[in-house]
């Protein structure tokens, strides 16, 4: 018998919430202005805009949330969220776990910036509610980082998504190592040093970063020291994931006082794959009727339909656009025709609040507090789960898989991907059937794209 998770509803949590939210909302622009002049820094996608909500605390013997029983989308509250089970229902990845594959014997390296001081007990809790087992996870912290201080809302927005982060990349490839390097600060010098001390020491085979800058607002030097190391991380096999960004085509100015229309790095580079946003639409949950305790009829997640991730002006739209730095690479140049520049992003996720997915969080109130997260920041880390199966599967690193992606992307969209055509990312790119600025190719079907990337000769 399963039970359902209660929903702290007191006033002065919903308050304490808020505040936490509208003081991250703040601190992006602040922030930006101290950093311009140190050649800029980089946004987790959580802490610019906050994308995550409050959904309960953790029950014992507890495997279902409330908001997992809601529909997306929904004229009610609007307040639907995921569990693992049902992510990997609407992807399609059981087949490949019901066969062991599950990132055995790879590694996925995770950087975030001040790390959190709750990330071993939050995992645990994930684990537990959801049956997951534990992971081989080592944390490496850089020369000078500080202890975390809770009172500074850019450190409690990291901490925020390394708890995504580390979570749902487990979720995703529940066998595969998880290697978290925690920069010392947001700058891009010191999330450059994380970076380069992941490819001298050989930590893994995915490199997971969700967080991104516009492009001018990184100091050009530091650019192009970044894109040496992507391509050395390249050399030696390496997948590379980042997030497109959460204020659809726009980014933040480099004062933090507004927004432009710009390309997020590191997703621009096209040594990574940059993991756009969509809206998931799968079947939720189904309960016995009160009173409980509940049994599951149904764990839903079969998959219904997806849109492009757009909840602006509450939580934000998917990255996308084009570089103004790279120019459009060979693997683009048969898709992309309107542009002479790298397009973005290359593939898809689900991003959405509303049907955000579950993690848990101990930061702002304490052991046991569960959100549900949302962002394009979910989706780097789960596509990097995708790719240490697929490492397992062909035996060895897959490397750079922008070319296979393309490749399958042309030759057939619709056994590979769920081709997402509704919708627009803000205005300035809407989806369309085929590859397109608001989506990529789309999101996965893992059963046969895992193994199609793993197989030689995909492009």
């Amino acid at each position: 018998m399963k039970r359902l998770a209660n929903r702290r509803t007191y006033l002065g949590l919903v308050l304490a919430l808020l505040g936490i939210a509208l003081v991250l909302a703040a601190v992006a622009g602040s922030a930006r202005g101290q950093h311009a002049a140190l050649g800029g820094f980089k946004t987790p996608a959580l802490g610019a805009h906050p994308k995550y909500a409050f959904i309960g605390d953790a029950q014992p013997g507890q495997t279902v949330f409330e908001c997992q029983t809601d529909t997306v989308g929904s004229a009610v509250d609007g307040n639907a969220c995921y569990g693992p089970g049902q992510i990997r229902t609407a992807y399609d990845i059981n087949p490949l776990l019901s066969q062991g594959i599950d990132g055995s014997g790879r590694t996925i390296v995770i950087i975030d910036a001040y790390g959190s001081p709750t990330i071993d007990q939050d995992l645990q809790l994930f684990d537990t509610a959801f049956g997951l087992p534990a992971p081989s996870f080592s944390i490496i912290n850089m020369p000078g980082l500080k202890p975390f201080d809770p009172t500074d809302p850019n450190q409690v927005g990291w901490s925020a998504e390394t708890s995504l982060d580390v979570q749902w990349s487990h979720a995703i490839a529940p066998g595969a190592k998880i290697v978290l390097v925690v920069a010392k600060t947001s700058d891009d010098a010191d999330i450059l040093a994380a970076t380069k001390y992941a490819l001298d020491n050989k930590l893994g085979d995915i490199l997971s970063q969700s967080y991104g800058e516009a492009e001018q607002c990184m100091d050009p030097s530091l650019l192009g020291q970044q894109h040496q190391i992507f391509d050395s991380m390249s050399a030696q096999g390496w997948t590379l994931f980042a997030s497109a960004g959460d204020n659809g085509s726009n980014q933040p100015t480099c004062d933090g006082n507004s927004l432009f229309q710009a390309a997020s790095t590191p997703a621009s580079d096209p040594d990574v794959t940059s993991v756009g946003g969509t809206q998931l639409h799968a079947s939720p949950v189904v309960l016995s009727p009160p009173p409980p305790p509940f049994k599951i009829l149904d764990p839903g997640g079969q998959y219904q339909s997806e849109s492009t991730w757009n909840e602006i002006p509450t939580f934000g739209a998917g990255g996308g656009g084009f570089s103004v730095v790279y120019p459009r690479p060979d693997f683009q140049a048969p898709i992309v025709k309107n542009s002479k520049m790298r397009a973005l992003p290359d593939v898809a996720y689900n991003a959405a609040v509303d049907g955000g997915v579950i993690g848990f969080w101990g930061v702002p109130f304490g052991p046991g507090a569960a959100f549900r997260f949302g962002g394009t920041s979910a989706g780097s880390p789960q596509w990097s789960g995708l790719i240490a199966i697929a490492d397992q599967l062909a035996g060895g690193r897959v490397g750079n898989i922008n070319k296979t992606l393309y490749f399958l992307g042309k030759k057939n969209q619709s056994m590979f991907f769920h081709d997402v055509a509704d919708g627009s990312n803000n205005i300035a790119f809407t989806a369309t059937p085929g590859f397109d600025e608001a989506t990529g190719w789309g999101s996965p079907i893992a059963s046969s794209i895992v193994p199609a990337i793993a197989k030689p000769g995909n492009g």
